[in-house]
């Protein structure tokens, strides 16, 4: 089935509705959090796209970064911890003419939602998942988590993690996302460009956001960051080389990437799936008969 990056959105009648803004809702994250850098990426990247607040929804798990649907005027869905993919699915599925987005933590997405995360991968679902990597848990105050370092010093490890962390992009690159970047959000112009790249791929796009937790990681801090960043862009990088993808993901220490890693085309699941070839299902008719009689047996 040939590719399509039509988007035939549920479009109300009246006047246009605006553009992503900011919502009445007022973050609750504490004062230098990374996590401001990102809702503001996000917002920037929807106004570049000039895509209207109503065809936008965005889905979270549970965490300090999962507020964030709360604070942009589009659509949202606060799912429970680890289950925002499975959520962002039904509603593309259910209308993919929407752009969906799903934001969350490093614990709610590597954590008890990773078996999620490949599955999502691996269907190439055409989405845009952006998460903010603290190496923390930061809305339990203080806990390792899934890519905390090892012999990092947290209130669950106190002698230091020893636990392998979990390596976000090279997870994704091996699980078949087709849009793997790593964002920093001290550097919002960068990160805004990276999540409007991945909303108009065709495909699955994973953006990795290092995303301080100033309150509980001393470790990992925007200094941290800023002394180590460098930008594939800059580092004559090919994004469509996965094996040199690859190299880079594995890359941490004194220089760590950020950037676009990888990207390529191949049909979606909703290209494949042959029930959304007639459209979104939300705009179909449900060809039902006698569906009066049939819920009457349920009753």
């Amino acid at each position: 089935m040939a590719q399509t990056s039509a988007k035939p959105a549920i479009t109300p009648t009246g006047p246009p509705l605006p553009l992503i803004g900011k919502s009445d809702t007022k973050p609750t994250w504490c004062p230098g959090c990374g996590d401001f850098g990102v809702v503001a990426a996000v917002e920037m990247a929807l106004k570049k796209l000039q895509i209207p607040s109503h065809n936008v929804v965005i889905i979270s798990g549970i965490g300090c970064s999962s507020n964030l649907p709360h604070f942009l005027n589009s659509y949202g869905f606060h799912a429970i911890h680890g289950r925002s993919l499975p959520v962002a699915e039904g509603i593309r599925w259910a209308n993919h003419g929407l752009t969906v987005i799903g934001t969350g933590g490093d614990g709610d997405g590597f954590g008890i939602g990773v078996g999620h995360f490949i599955h999502t991968m691996r269907r190439n679902v055409d989405m845009t998942y952006v998460t903010m990597d603290n190496q923390i848990y930061g809305l339990t105050t203080g806990q390792a988590s899934p890519t905390s370092t090892i012999g990092q010093k947290t209130k669950s490890t106190p002698n230091g993690v020893i636990e392998h962390p979990i390596d976000p992009i090279s997870l994704a690159l091996a699980s078949g996302a087709t849009y793997v970047a790593r964002g920093f959000s001290g550097d919002v112009k960068q990160l805004a460009d990276l999540v409007a790249g991945g909303i108009q791929h065709h495909g699955f796009s994973f953006v990795d956001v290092f995303s301080p937790c100033v309150t509980y990681n001393k470790l990992n801090t925007f200094d941290f960051f800023r002394q180590r960043v460098y930008k594939l862009e800059s580092a004559g990088h090919d994004p469509g080389d996965i094996v040199a993808a690859f190299a880079r993901s594995l890359e941490w220490g004194d220089k760590i990437p950020i950037g676009l890693f990888y990207r390529t085309e191949r049909p979606t699941y909703e290209d494949l799936e042959e029930v959304l070839s007639a459209g979104p299902l939300a705009l179909q008719k449900s060809g039902l008969k006698g569906q009066d009689a049939l819920l009457d047996e349920f009753v």
